[in-house]
């Protein structure tokens, strides 16, 4: 694709991936569609790298609802501003962003609020960017705000061995605390023990709670981070100390069914949450913060960009089969 110059504001056509009803990886289709000029508050971004993430088989399923159809899933990309709307001032043509939280990122050029985009350091390269925003970030607000944690601290991760599972064990290692990873088998836990965590269990031959009352002495851990749902959010209750906090960020498996409260307190006085990175980052200033501190730990070698598989962007169904096969790890990006 030629590279748009700053001078072409006017609507362009682009490649992109549209879906127009809910369904298998096999809705995801290669479409051309008009790019409009920048509307008052906007940017357009000619992309140079897309991230795969599991939200997008949510939003591709019908399991997360999308505000229309058809739709361009993706919520995470890198690209160089093409065109500025009126009212931005902090953005120009020719700057490198990235973003983490905002649909329509499958395609080579789109649309983006202007308070969406976050610049991108010089020594962090487009595909490691594209990489590591949105599981980066979702590791931040998770360790960083979601759960007010103190060094020495046990916390139960579960899939550690996947996008954000890994930079989670890294950065928890820096924050001195012990993480206790789930993950589908033997290569799957060395790559959770490698990235940082203290210990790690093989789900397919180890009973998780079992295990975790083991090395807890029987106390349980101060905090379950749960991006599976379904298969696992029951059991790991069991696994909480008394007032620990599950977090209950993701539904890999299927959404959690139903459950009576009172479970929480006959286990322990439990605390329950259901965080989203977009509410994290409808507040600029903290967005803002957020993306300085992950790349400081990006700068510093603490997390360290993992991209494991690339797919062109007419590829997309492949790269869902493949994740949701529980076949990769690490991070996978479309190339455009």
């Amino acid at each position: 694709m030629a590279f748009i110059t700053p001078e072409s504001t006017g609507p362009r056509q682009t490649q992109a991936i549209v879906v127009a009803a809910p369904g298998g990886p096999e809705v995801l289709t290669p479409a051309e569609v008009e790019v409009a000029a920048p509307g008052p508050g906007e940017i357009r971004v000619v992309q140079k790298a897309i991230g795969v993430n599991y939200i997008d088989v949510y939003h591709r399923s019908g399991q997360y609802k999308v505000p229309r159809l058809p739709f361009i899933p993706g919520m995470e990309g890198v690209g160089v501003v093409d065109a500025v709307g009126v009212g931005v001032t902090d953005l120009s043509p020719g700057d490198r962003v990235g973003y983490a939280s905002n649909l329509g990122a499958y395609a080579q050029v789109r649309l983006l609020p202007a308070a969406a985009a976050l610049p991108v350091p010089e020594g962090v390269s487009d595909e490691q960017a594209a990489a590591i925003m949105l599981k980066g970030l979702t590791a931040q607000y998770l360790l960083r705000q979601t759960v007010p944690l103190e060094p020495g601290d046990q916390i139960l991760f579960h899939a550690a061995a996947g996008g954000v599972g890994l930079v989670a064990c890294a950065w928890a290692r820096h924050l001195g605390l012990r993480l206790i990873a789930t993950a589908g088998g033997p290569e799957k836990c060395a790559r959770a023990l490698s990235a940082g965590a203290a210990h790690a269990i093989d789900y397919r031959a180890q009973d998780f709670v079992a295990r975790v009352k083991e090395l807890t002495d029987g106390a349980g851990v101060r905090a379950v981070f749960d991006g599976v749902g379904a298969d696992t959010f029951l059991r790991s209750l069991d696994c909480l100390k008394p007032f620990g906090i599950m977090v209950a960020f993701g539904q890999a498996s299927g959404p959690v069914p139903p459950f009576d409260v009172q479970m929480l307190s006959a286990k322990g006085s439990l605390y329950l949450t259901r965080p989203t990175i977009m509410t994290y980052a409808a507040n600029r200033p903290r967005y803002l913060a957020m993306a300085r501190e992950l790349f400081d730990m990006v700068a510093r070698g603490v997390v360290k960009p993992d991209v494991q598989r690339r797919y062109a962007l007419g590829s997309a169904a492949d790269a869902h089969r493949d994740l949701q096969a529980r076949a990769t790890t690490g991070a996978s990006i479309l190339v455009p």
